[in-house]
């Protein structure tokens, strides 16, 4: 298997030199890891003491940031290593200052694994989420090192708990220690014989309360919303526009609409715009003094959505169509009602927060419709599910804190930062 796994990682590199002159991802990834070894050489120096934390993609950025933001804090005389698989990650924060330094993690071979770890030599690594890279994570074994796993979360039907699975069980033994999620992938994790498992819950409900108490106002959006029923719709795919534009030209004309595509082309921008027939400005093209006169406000940026949810009174989250929603808590973290699609399973925010009442699922514009208009003309019913998504962002917050306790007693003193 581990041949196999060899053999499967030089393939994937190959048909990414394949495809790159046709896909920009492609060729982020690519370009973004030439010359790593050079770059490591240059910004390594000797004493240093690291705390390498990795990350797929941008959301598990997010979700680990609060722990990387107190380590920072804490561990002053530490250097922070950040690293990133893929380019949705990178390209949007590799301007992190919490980090001593932003990278992609070289392909997984056992080449790049020792030369990898032997120039940043991290007294302690940091994963997050997922991601079981197995000639990095045998490279930290062998030089005994901690291997840390935060907020992980583990499902019966995942290929470590299949007969066949041996090989992927294999690589959680490398694990130091897991702050898993919820009780369910604590016991499916205690079943496999793994004791080192602590329930700690989720830091991405730290991260958006965070958010919250620190967003920054937009003034045009605050214009924009004031005094009027607003729904914030983020994150968007052509599925959940379909039932959005549906409701937006049958609704009443006091009601505004800030929309945020997931995908910001001037070709799917100007899709939108072609089949909305009310009022609408571009973010870009808004003004003060007329914005009050629109009725939809399309976002054409990147980078500002977490700030809008506090602009309405409830959300839409996109994604229910596709391969799945994205990050509910953003807006739940404001207090409001969120509404979203059918493929929300595999999100435990999601499944909680239907189960009690301040979270929605809808599967066709009539089912828009009728929940929108309940929660809108009903203030018990609404205010019951706003109540129902505050409290349960604040009830589940203190997950980096767990997780802080942990890594204050296993890591050392550093000396003082130079």
């Amino acid at each position: 298997m581990t041949f196999l796994y060899f053999i499967s990682i030089h393939l994937y590199y190959l048909i990414l030199l394949v495809i790159s002159p046709f896909n920009i991802k492609a060729r982020l990834w690519l370009k973004g890891r030439l010359g790593w070894r050079t770059h490591l050489k240059e910004w390594r120096r000797p004493g240093d003491r690291v705390i390498w934390f990795h990350a797929a993609s941008l959301g598990e950025f997010e979700q680990g940031r609060p722990v990387i933001d107190q380590v920072k804090g804490n561990y002053p005389g530490y250097r922070v290593v950040l690293t990133f698989y893929s380019p949705s990650g990178f390209e949007i924060r590799k301007n992190y200052p919490g980090a001593d330094l932003v990278m992609y993690l070289p392909l997984d071979t056992p080449y790049n694994a020792r030369k990898f770890l032997k120039l940043i030599n991290p007294d302690a690594a940091v994963f997050i989420k997922y991601e079981f890279w197995r000639f990095y994570l045998q490279g930290l074994w062998a030089k005994q090192k901690k291997v840390y796993l935060i907020s992980a979360n583990f499902r019966p039907r995942q290929v470590f708990f299949r007969w066949y699975g041996g090989w992927f069980r294999n690589n959680l033994s490398y694990i130091s220690h897991f702050f898993v999620q919820d009780e369910t992938s604590a016991s499916l994790l205690n079943d496999l014989g793994i004791s080192r498992v602590f329930v700690s819950g989720d830091t991405r409900f730290d991260r958006v309360a965070a958010i919250a108490e620190d967003a920054k106002g937009v003034e045009l959006a605050e214009n924009f919303s004031e005094g009027h029923f607003c729904l914030v719709a983020g994150s968007t795919w052509p599925g959940d526009e379909d039932i959005l534009v549906r409701y937006i030209n049958q609704s009443e004309t006091d009601l505004r609409f800030i929309i945020a595509p997931h995908e910001i082309t001037e070709s799917h921008l100007n899709h939108l715009k072609s089949g909305i027939t009310r009022r609408l400005t571009l973010f870009s093209s808004a003004s003060p003094d007329t914005i009050q006169e629109q009725q939809v406000l399309l976002i054409d940026n990147i980078g500002m959505l977490s700030s809008l949810y506090r602009y309405g009174r409830i959300a839409y989250i996109g994604g229910g169509f596709g391969k799945g929603i994205h990050n509910i808590l953003e807006a739940a973290t404001y207090g409001i009602p969120v509404i979203f699609g059918t493929n929300y399973n595999k999100f435990r925010e999601a499944r909680e927060l239907i189960s009690l009442g301040g979270a929605f699922s809808v599967q066709s514009p009539e089912d828009f419709l009728r929940i929108f208009e309940t929660l809108r003309i009903n203030p018990g019913q609404y205010e019951r599910a706003a109540m129902i998504t505050r409290n349960y962002v604040k009830g589940n917050t203190g997950a980096t804190s767990m997780i802080m306790s942990h890594l204050m007693k296993e890591l050392s003193p550093a000396p003082p930062d130079r």
